[in-house]
């Protein structure tokens, strides 16, 4: 994971914008539940009232209020409504801001629940209402009613029947003090010291329950005074409804913005590792090839940053949402207060120990899935390369059973981990049902004992929701992250590998003008990374410009391993390579390479036309140097000879051209840049005497001025070498003419007669 998080800081800009883009998503999600919420518990249930402020209230009403309300909080009240005009003779609320509105909604809540509650509860319910005092002895009954400011005389003559409870109501107490009856400051001091017993019945309840009792006081007014309910009810539908659509196109447009930008960062973290793997190769020494393996290089630059570049849209699209969804669910579940937190909890700890156990079971997993890919890819690649040499020793079959073998083993490994997946996401989602059968069991109880209302209930529900699905979008990837996790450590072990063989700090190159190009191996050694014993000892030679140098000797002595260390494909273990007198680690690897032309043992060629082949080493090359190298090389022949001539198409690795003309061709393309240098290892083996020796004519023609360095099996290709050296087990055991080397040297003595006859041998020598 860290390898992936270094790589999405590269586009640190991008990921910030995208991080606040799906903070605005998760907002808008967020807020959708609540307007859900809003339409069922104000849209449906309270006909579009959204608080307990009536716009319209009669008089009358208000004066019911002033009862339960300080004398300063009824002038607060009164302040922002004001009379109707013309023949409306209601009060009207004023254009008054935000904060008075709240302001006085919450003076007026407690007013309105308990004026409601008086005029709608059912005879004999309220004790405490004043007409509760003819049930008490008189004693009881004077100091209460004295209590209350009720001037028991006046109540005499008021015509007022004492028995009859019902006919006691709050128009009755205001006419009374409209008498003198029944003192309103006194009344009032009452009815405020009275507030807790008058609450009794709503104590257990929520303040959301409160507010719906207000708001009903508040439509029974509103039906007082003709206002069409239905039209409130269908504007606020309206406003509402048109608002989640707002949010919803919102949220979709950021989700697509999202969606883009999380894809062309994914896709520029994979092309700038691709880039990098490429580059980190490209420096690799033959050492270190050896050591990855070209199927295993091939794997973590296409399957493994493949794997990164998907994982890396998923981290930016969910689990970098999941985090912000669920926190943001948490708030919302924790501000509806409906005591039902407790599942959340419960649900969190579940899915928590869920994705930790299938992680420690998947992660192994994954290690040992991208190894089997690495073989799959191996014996596929032999099999597909080396498919005429099966068939020509009938080994298909061994071969079919090979690759099923690999085949078998990731399928197994493959299979695990898809079970894995196929266990969480049932799983997930039973808790998640789970979560919403406990929800509306318990919710509903809730909703029974007057502490919940529905919408709140639907919006808990969906805010659960919400958070469970943050962590199944989080369960949902947790099975992608361990195979990104460890296809990232196997791209970052490439990059993380230094070069062994790599420019100096300070190159020698303006020391080099114009190369000559004098080779001087002064006692080198070498050994291959993990041999216990040396390749090459105590090799001392110079290979002079306009002369020739052979190097021949029996299978395994070592003769393609020294020429590597000419251009630096390996470094030297001991001694050192001079170039014009400088060591070649002092040289920029462009410099020294620019002045080799390089032909190795197996030829290989590139997709693409001929002259494009040629001009490998520069593609400004003039044709004319590209053909002249050609000619030299003995191509020009059969180059013609095809109906595309110099444009012939050749086939990838050259497998539309034959043996011969492969190698005539590579060492045609090594020529056409006109190196200071020319090594040859082994160049010559898939060509005819014929043809071999008019080559091998040409090259002492042509290339009079360069070093000629050949590595060779037959003797016929090197008897006119100005200098032959003879390898055996790493070390040089002679060195001299064919002449010199015949009389003394017995081991190219033994090479020589296994090659020529007597006569041969005479006429070499004699040459």
């Amino acid at each position: 994971m860290k390898v992936i998080l270094k790589n999405l800081m590269e586009h640190k800009l991008q990921v910030l914008l995208i991080v606040l883009l799906l903070v605005v998503q998760a907002w808008c999600d967020l807020a959708l539940p609540s307007y859900t919420s809003a339409i069922v518990d104000v849209g449906l249930e309270q006909y579009g009232i959204e608080d307990n402020v009536p716009e319209t209230i009669r008089e009358s009403t208000l004066a019911k209020l002033a009862l339960f309300m300080e004398e300063e909080d009824e002038e607060t009240v009164r302040s922002c409504y004001e009379e109707g005009k013309g023949e409306n003779h209601f009060l009207h609320l004023s254009d008054i801001s935000d904060a008075k509105r709240e302001e006085i909604e919450k003076l007026l809540t407690g007013p309105e629940v308990m004026v409601y509650s008086m005029e709608n509860m059912p005879a004999g319910a309220a004790s405490s209402a004043p007409g509760a005092a003819a049930s008490q002895d008189p004693a009881d009954q004077l100091a209460l009613m004295n209590e209350m400011g009720i001037s028991l005389p006046k109540l005499l003559t008021s015509g007022v029947d004492l028995t009859d409870r019902s006919g006691f109501t709050l128009d009755t107490i205001l006419e009374l003090m409209d008498k003198d009856v029944i003192d309103r400051d006194k009344f009032r001091t009452y009815m405020l010291g009275q507030e807790d017993v008058m609450f009794e019945q709503y104590g257990s309840m929520s303040d959301s329950v409160l507010s719906q009792v207000a708001a009903q006081f508040v439509r029974s007014e509103y039906e007082a005074c003709n206002v069409n309910l239905e039209s409130l009810q269908r504007g606020y539908l309206f406003r509402t409804g048109g608002k989640m659509m707002a949010i919803s196109a919102l949220m979709l447009t950021v989700g697509i913005l999202c969606s883009l930008l999380s894809a062309r960062v994914s896709a520029s973290v994979g092309r700038s590792m691709r880039k990098r793997v490429f580059r980190k190769v490209m420096s690799f020494s033959n050492a270190q090839m050896d050591r990855f393996s070209t199927a295993s290089l091939i794997t973590r630059s296409t399957n493994d940053i493949q794997q990164v570049q998907f994982v890396t849209v998923m981290l930016l699209r969910m689990v970098a949402y999941a985090p912000i969804l669920g926190v943001g669910g948490v708030i919302r579940v924790l501000s509806t207060k409906t005591g039902l937190g407790w599942i959340i909890v419960l649900a969190v700890v579940a899915v928590s120990i869920l994705l930790v156990s299938l992680l420690l079971l998947a992660y192994p997993k994954f290690k040992i899935m991208q190894t089997l890919v690495d073989r799959l890819n191996l014996i596929s690649r032999e099999l597909l390369t080396g498919l005429s040499v099966i068939r020509a020793f009938g080994r298909e079959r061994y071969e079919e059973e090979r690759f099923d073998k690999a085949n078998t083993d990731l399928m197994r490994t493959q299979l695990f981990t898809s079970r894995l997946m196929n266990v969480m996401m049932p799983a997930m989602m039973l808790l998640m049902n789970g979560v919403a059968i406990a929800i509306v069991w318990f919710g509903g109880h809730g909703i029974e004992a007057g502490n919940l209302q529905v919408g709140d209930m639907i919006a808990f529900i969906t805010y659960s929701m919400q958070i469970i699905m943050s962590f199944l979008m989080i369960a949902g990837i947790s099975i992608m992250l361990p195979r990104a996790g460890v296809a990232a450590e196997r791209i970052q072990e490439v990059l993380d590998t230094e070069a062994t063989v790599r420019d100096p700090e300070h190159p020698a190159d303006d020391r080099l003008p114009n190369i000559r190009g004098e080779l001087v191996f002064e006692n080198v050694n070498f050994r291959y990374e993990g041999a216990k014993a040396d390749a090459l000892s105590g090799i001392s030679f110079k290979a002079e410009p306009g002369k020739t140098t052979a190097i021949i000797g029996s299978t395994g002595c070592g003769k393609s391993t020294l020429v590597n260390l000419i251009p630096r494909f390996y470094d030297v273990t001991g001694g050192r390579i001079t170039l014009d007198g400088i060591d070649i680690r002092d040289i920029s690897l462009e410099k020294l390479r620019s002045a080799i032309g390089f032909v190795q043992q197996k030829a290989v060629l590139f997709s693409g036309d001929i002259m494009s082949n040629l001009r490998f080493a520069d593609d400004d090359m003039p044709e004319e140097q590209a053909k002249k190298a050609a000619q030299i090389a003995q191509a020009e022949e059969f180059i013609t000879a095809s109906p595309d001539g110099w444009h012939h198409q050749i086939a990838q690795g050259g497998s539309n051209v034959s043996g011969g003309q492969k190698q005539r061709l590579s060492i045609a393309r090594a020529l056409a840049k006109r190196p200071a240098i020319c090594v040859f290892d082994d160049s010559f083996s898939a060509l005819d005497y014929k043809t071999d020796a008019i080559l091998r004519k040409a090259l002492r023609e042509e290339l009079g001025d360069t070093a000629v360095i050949i590595v060779a099996q037959r003797i016929n290709t090197v008897l006119n070498a100005d200098q032959i050296l003879v390898l055996e087990e790493g070390r040089i055991v002679g060195a001299g003419t064919h002449a010199q080397l015949m009389e003394s040297c017995t081991a190219y003595q033994e090479i020589a007669r296994s090659q020529l006859s007597e006569e041969e041998l005479k006429g070499g020598a004699a040459r």
